[in-house]
């Protein structure tokens, strides 16, 4: 594995609903990170998780994202502290070993299998010397 690619998880840190911060975020956060660092060598340590603001998420909070350069990108909904680290963290070794970061639900430990509020391809961008002619 490359050690210069950067993965990141994002975790929403408020709650727009009740416009205060959103503790389980910040727990899910914590736990989270406790979790990676004890799984060792199994994930890599170019994974980094912070929080932000708002995902738009706020139906299924707490909402969490899986990005990285030239991979797809995952955002899952109702994940919460007590219940889905373990498929969290599962799905971060997954993440990290796929090339392009594609996976299929059943792929995709436990929860995360139906909690997937959308799947992001790889931004592209090709540049074509022609032009296109309108009609």
């Amino acid at each position: 594995m490359d050690r210069q690619t950067s993965h990141r998880i994002t975790v929403c840190t408020s709650c727009r609903r009740t416009g205060t911060n959103c503790q389980p975020g910040y727990e899910l956060i914590a736990r989270l990170r406790a979790a990676i660092a004890a799984a060792g060598d199994a994930i890599p340590e170019t994974f980094e998780i912070s929080g932000v603001a708002c995902m738009a998420g706020c139906d299924r909070p707490c909402t969490v994202a899986f990005h990285s350069t030239r991979k797809a990108t995952y955002l899952f909904g109702d994940m919460t502290a007590e219940d889905d680290i373990i498929d969290l963290v599962a799905f971060t070794q997954q993440y990290a070993h796929l090339h392009d970061g594609w996976s299929s639900s059943s792929e995709r430990p436990g929860k995360l299998r139906t909690s997937t509020l959308a799947r992001v391809p790889a931004a592209i961008i090709a540049l074509e010397d022609t032009v296109e002619r309108v009609s």
